[in-house]
């Protein structure tokens, strides 16, 4: 397990000499020397390459005894949620990163990639050189790092955000994993002071176009839950017995976005920090997305305009989807219209928030008998939302990770009033799949037709093969590069 197939030991070399962000989080160094592991970006000095060992993740340098660098900090890496071979693997991956083990075992996780507890553990050490409870383990032990280093919550709050129900519990795993006690990294200099509010640094691999991401983001934002300009994205969250704000913003000189979380439960902070993640798609790695697409002239052509464009993600599937089809044959000005009358109607008002941060997104349960007419939309429409929100409500159709895309899809367009495109959109933005392709999309017919004669949709769909699995990306691409950018797209 020292030296893991998959890694390039000359490609991880030069990257660890050359402090490469874009490789953070594709590998780790660790010091035999100094029993320490890496990011490839750590400003320490570079060990001899002799006493160096290279790892595919964090978990499988800690299983090997290595504890996490203070000066760099491995949790802030982006995590690899992308490129494995082994599809069961990126299916079980997806769903510990959601935090699927917190409350269910190995077991269920197998069952649910289909495939039995035993062959599952097997193909995570041959892919990744651990475990799926060692990656989990170490994932959340990481997390618990972050807090305690970047916030002055009480470590018993950070142990119940690391899903630990037993401070002694907690505080041995946590000197195990991490090579010392959770009140020595406490009693660390800090910049953190208790009242300052609870702040955390989101890493990922660049490029980012953030500014470009809000801009989408913004011309969909539904008010009265969200505030988006320039340089900046907030928002309200649930539950209404205790709503909390967040704020997410961009650090001028890291390759960091800045989360800033406002009257939160800690036990909420890890899916906080996932859903944010995924909103910014900010564990792509763009260098094999843009290695697949670049070969395709137009694409290259969309990759050197936006280098840092990312899928944008929505911050609830639910939500996610009910835009959608608020969005089916009008413009963005208009979905985003009803999708403002949709809450002030039915969303859930919340006493003593700011103005324009003050309701919730109504629940599905909350929509399956509503009077949805009365917002503007056409009879058939209401009635496919209605379907919608009874689908989610009783459990047929939910937003969670690690779903395989074409299963989804059939799920959705076999409710009335959704056909493939709009599944394919919110498998893109939803769950973040990355190679969702709404091939009956009017503007990518045009984009990938000739002069006055655009593609079928079969066509569409061959024309996408060889970007596979990362088609989401050109769905972007291809819109933006369409001229001009309208927005069309809901």
């Amino acid at each position: 397990m020292d030296r893991p197939a998959a890694l390039d030991i000359a490609t991880c070399e030069r990257a660890r000499l050359a402090r490469d962000a874009r490789f953070d989080g594709l590998f780790f160094t660790a010091v035999r020397s100094t029993g320490i592991y890496c990011r490839p970006v750590c400003p320490a000095p570079a060990p001899k390459p002799s006493n160096v060992v290279y790892y595919a993740n964090a978990a499988s340098a800690a299983a090997a005894g290595f504890r996490p660098c203070l000066r760099c900090r491995p949790e802030l890496s982006p995590a690899v949620q992308q490129g494995l071979e082994q599809e069961t693997v990126r299916r079980a991956l997806d769903l510990i990163h959601d935090g699927f083990l917190q409350d269910a075992g190995v077991a269920s996780l197998a069952a649910r990639v289909g495939v039995g507890a035993r062959q599952l553990q097997r193909l995570f050490v041959a892919a990744l050189g651990v475990t799926p409870l060692q990656l989990h383990t170490n994932q959340r032990l990481l997390q618990a790092k972050q807090l305690l280093t970047e916030t002055a919550l009480p470590i018993t709050d950070i142990a119940l955000a690391a899903g630990f129900n037993s401070l002694r519990r907690f505080n041995d795993a946590f000197l195990d994993g991490c090579g010392m006690a959770p009140s020595a990294i406490r009693r660390m200099p800090r910049r953190v002071q208790p009242g300052d509010g609870l702040r955390l640094r989101l890493g990922y691999r660049p490029p980012l176009d953030f500014g470009l991401m809000l801009q989408f983001l913004r011309r969909r934002m539904i008010p009265g839950i969200e505030q988006i300009d320039e340089d900046r994205y907030r928002r309200v969250i649930g539950p209404a017995t205790r709503p909390a704000l967040l704020q997410v913003s961009a650090d001028p000189g890291r390759s960091e976005l800045l989360l800033q979380l406002d009257n939160v439960d800690p036990r909420a902070i890890p899916q906080v920090v996932r859903r944010v993640r995924h909103m910014f798609d900010l564990d792509a790695d763009l260098q094999q997305v843009h290695a697949t697409l670049a070969s395709e002239p137009l694409l290259a052509e969309g990759i050197a305009q936006r280098p840092g464009l990312r899928v944008p993600g929505g911050w609830d599937g639910f939500e996610v989807a009910v835009r959608a089809v608020l969005g089916q044959q009008v413009s963005v000005a208009a979905a985003t219209t009803l999708a403002r009358r949709l809450v002030v109607a039915h969303g859930h008002p919340l006493d003593g928030m700011p103005e324009g941060l003050d309701r919730l997104f109504p629940a599905p349960s909350v929509l399956v008998d509503a009077e949805l007419e009365a917002i503007g939309l056409p009879r058939t429409r209401a009635a496919t939302l209605r379907a919608l929100a009874r689908a989610c409500a009783d459990g047929t159709l939910e937003f969670s990770a690690g779903q395989r895309l074409d299963a989804f899809v059939q799920r959705c367009v076999a409710l009335p009033g959704i056909g493939p495109w709009t599944a394919h959109y919110i498998a893109l933005r939803a769950l973040g799949q990355p190679d969702a392709f709404p091939a009956g999309d009017l503007v990518l017919q045009q984009m990938l037709g000739s002069p006055g004669k655009r593609l079928t949709e079969r066509q569409t769909e061959q024309r996408s093969q060889p970007w596979r699995p990362w088609r989401a990306y050109a769905v972007l691409h291809l819109w933006h590069l369409s001229t001009p950018f309208t927005g069309t797209r809901p």
